[in-house]
């Protein structure tokens, strides 16, 4: 039997691979040469994410579901069916803190219930993001009859309140949201943006980071902050440098990508990809969607634009987003500056904008491209439960995506966590 378990070989993932030699010694430091050895894998270390905006009900036990986002959500008893399809694929939830909808009324913020909802996802194991900190869109309203240092002090305080007060379970968040657009959006008049036409992109930046840090250091713990926007234009890039050059300190670019319209296409994603890890910053592809309906009309600019009465998932569309999320993935995850992709959905019922985006079907059946991207993310990228046995010196190999495994023996068992890269690890069973 090899001392060595390990997946098939594919080179572009290669940067993704644990190579660990592990020792396996008994309670008194003895290597246990000649082990039988169970080996698992339990958990991925790169981040495949989802929102979590459905199971903000189920994770505070409603009835209904609560007004936790506007841009969607399934009913309860949708979530409590589609909960297993959540769980089997995704490690990280974003999970919604619209400042309109979290603080309706000034200083009665929605703390309680979201925390709730963070701690459920925690204590499944799921890494969990807040969005965002600052945004224009949904602003509160009851900012708009303050004045600019108003509005800034309330920005300060709301920001300093949500990482102090709930940072112990959202470690991660947006600090701001489409800053490229902000002074320019009209829309509607928010205080936010009247606030960014006075300082400016960056100064909108570092309002955003310098409170969210200081809350952090405040409240003991580290804070990990995306940049966050939809426009991957050279707008962003410029912002990015301005951004650096200030001194303002980010830990990872998000890029967006709502696809519908139809999928853009690897040429496409490569430019981008290229041209943003230049930072030398994590990337974090934090809102993807993809149809298996009728693609929304290119003459579109804004998405929120279209309206329909029904968008149905489609057989058709359904094989289309298939093999479009299979490339769209493998191109994403090849990628070394990659390290998260956050897809924006889980099922049609309550998704965003009434599109078929959604990997689970109305009627809560997965569609082909749930069973695509799991085949990928616990199929091609999963280290399948394999027995091995240690060699004379009691080791044995692992070669396979990075994260957490699970080793038994003898009645023992233990769990490693397996980053990147190659090294050596030792472990009592």
């Amino acid at each position: 039997m090899s001392h060595r378990v390990a997946l098939s070989p594919d080179p572009q993932f290669s940067h993704r691979h644990t190579r660990a030699t592990v020792t396996v010694t008994d309670g008194a430091g003895r290597p246990l040469a000649g082990q039988e050895v169970r080996v698992e894998q339990t958990g991925h270390a790169f981040l495949f994410g989802n929102i979590g905006f459905d199971f903000v009900g189920l994770a505070n036990d409603l009835g209904t579901t609560p007004p936790s986002s506007p841009f969607g959500g399934a009913s309860v008893e949708a979530a409590r069916t589609v909960e297993p399809l959540w769980f089997d694929l995704f490690n990280q939830v974003t999970l919604p803190f619209y400042w309109r909808g979290f603080e309706p009324l000034r200083g009665v913020p929605e703390t309680d219930r979201l925390r709730r909802t963070a701690v459920w996802f925690a204590e499944r194991g799921v890494a969990v993001k807040g969005h965002p900190l600052l945004w224009h869109t949904l602003a509160p309203t009851w900012l708009l009859g303050l004045s600019d240092e108003e509005v800034e002090h309330e920005i300060r305080l709301r920001i300093t309140r949500e990482v102090s007060t709930l940072g112990d379970v959202v470690p991660t968040w947006d600090a701001i949201n489409e800053a490229v657009i902000m002074p320019v959006f009209d829309r509607e008049d928010n205080a936010v943006t009247r606030l960014a036409q006075r300082l400016g992109r960056v100064g909108m930046v570092r309002l955003a980071v310098d409170a969210a840090q200081e809350a952090g250091r405040d409240a003991g713990r580290p804070v990990s902050l995306v940049l966050n926007d939809f426009n991957l234009s050279a707008d962003y890039e410029r912002l990015v440098e301005e951004v650096l050059a200030a001194g303002i300190r980010i830990d990872a670019l998000g890029l967006q990508s709502h696809m519908h319209q139809g999928y853009r296409g690897e040429e496409y994603f490569a430019d981008v990809l290229d041209r943003f890890s230049r930072f030398g910053l994590p990337l974090h592809l934090t809102e993807n969607t993809l149809l298996s309906g009728d693609l929304m009309p290119a003459e579109i600019t804004d998405l929120n634009d279209y309206v329909v009465d029904r968008w149905p998932s489609t057989p058709e569309g359904e094989a289309r987003q298939a093999e479009e999320i299979v490339r769209h993935y493998t191109q994403l995850v090849a990628h070394p500056a990659v390290q998260a992709v956050n897809y924006w959905g889980l099922t049609d019922e309550g998704a965003w904008l009434g599109a078929p985006c959604g990997l689970v079907r109305a009627d809560h059946t997965p569609k082909p491209a749930y069973e695509a991207l799991r085949g990928l993310i616990k199929g091609a990228w999963w280290l399948p439960p394999t027995t091995t046995r240690t060699d004379e010196h009691g080791r044995l190999e692992i070669d396979a995506f990075a994260g957490d495994f699970r080793l038994g023996a003898r009645g023992g068992t233990a769990d490693l966590t397996l980053p990147a890269g190659d090294q050596e690890r030792s472990i009592v069973l």
